[in-house]
């Protein structure tokens, strides 16, 4: 059963589908709850292609961050934990950490490594792969920049994947954000997908399907301004 905030949420079937600069507003109108929502975008893309199966696996830097506190770990060689801890990781270690790692002692909510321990780390897929925290070159996780890494990952980044299904999700800000801080988010993730749609040759539309919501509001469909 609905609760009674739920239920006082906004029903205008007339938005249903619109450009997100008309949608924004009405998403934050919803946001009744006192905490600081999260604004997020759904999206579902044709992975099924007639010669391959698209996935995508890329990470952007929102260049007005997500408003969210991240932990981050860092699994790299001793002379580059320091650089590691300037930078701002919370989790620095080697082999320990890796033994840590393997009983189960994920203390993080994202893990960087360089490219020489990743043999080690790939090891722990059992352990790190249902959690989503295997680092991925092509997220971004698996740098020898160690400090770059961590302060992207700091100031912004998120990841882009989809699921088996083709589902997507990923948040673009918080409602406290100002609605231009959320455009330029919202094109940053569209910009990426754009070219994640040229990398892997996709003939027609990468999207089929785009909503946005917030953590506890409901969902509107998105209309794309532009064909991806």
């Amino acid at each position: 059963m609905s609760s009674k905030r739920f239920k006082k949420l906004t029903e205008d079937n007339n938005l249903k589908g619109d450009i997100f600069s008309k949608l924004i507003s009405e998403i934050k109108k919803n946001c009744t709850v006192k905490f600081d929502e999260s604004i997020d975008l759904s999206l579902q893309i044709y992975n099924k292609q007639k010669k391959n199966e698209i996935n995508i696996r890329t990470s952007v830097n929102l260049p007005c961050g997500t408003g969210k506190s991240v932990k981050i770990g860092v699994v790299c060689e001793d002379t580059k934990q320091q650089n590691a801890k300037d930078a701002g990781a919370e989790v620095v270690g080697g082999d320990e950490l890796i033994e840590k790692i393997k009983s189960g002692d994920l203390d993080f909510d994202k893990l960087i490594c360089t490219s020489s321990m990743m043999p080690k780390l790939a090891k722990l897929g059992k352990v790190l792969g249902p959690k989503g925290l295997m680092p991925n070159p092509k997220l971004g996780t698996v740098s020898d920049d160690i400090s770059t890494a961590v302060k992207n990952a700091k100031s912004g980044q998120v990841e882009i994947r989809n699921d088996k299904d083709g589902n997507i999700g990923v948040s673009i800000g918080k409602k406290s954000f100002s609605d231009e801080n959320l455009t330029k988010n919202f094109n940053a993730i569209l910009d990426a997908l754009d070219k994640e749609k040229s990398n892997n040759n996709v003939k027609g539309n990468l999207i089929k399907n785009s909503f946005i919501t917030s953590t506890m509001g409901r969902s509107f469909k998105l209309k794309l301004e532009k064909s991806i």
